[in-house]
């Protein structure tokens, strides 16, 4: 039994491991082209979604002056934070993690992708 347990944990925790090694921030910024239609990095501008300059720590669906969907802001009054792990989570399958979302991207398929974005993402956060 210890065994199905240790072996189940691992296989939670290998996965998020890959998110943390080998992360490249210019890579992530060539896949971040797909989300520059709805969203800034850099700057604390709102556009269609809201800004993710200082993503990484906020807590979900509180950027002030973007109106979220009832989903976002009630994952946000549930203790969602934006973490490495929520946001690899989101970024494969938004509408997964928070059915009801009003963010139409289906989402990125690579976890290479994933984990490239969340590098880029990190230099404009605390």
């Amino acid at each position: 039994m210890r065994a199905i347990c240790f072996i189940g944990a691992i296989g939670l925790l290998l996965p998020m491991a890959g998110y943390a090694l080998g992360q490249d921030a210019a890579a992530g910024e060539k896949v971040f082209a797909k989300c520059k239609a709805c969203h800034v990095s850099d700057t604390d501008q709102n556009k269609i979604g809201p800004s993710l300059k200082g993503l990484l720590g906020r807590t979900a669906g509180s950027h002030e002056g973007f109106k979220y969907s009832a989903a976002m802001a009630d994952a946000g009054k549930g203790g969602m934070v934006w973490d490495e792990a929520t946001l690899a989570t989101y970024l494969h399958d938004p509408k997964g993690l928070v059915k009801g979302t009003k963010m139409a991207f289906v989402g990125l398929k690579a976890d290479k992708d994933v984990a490239d974005v969340i590098a880029y993402l990190k230099q404009f956060s605390p």
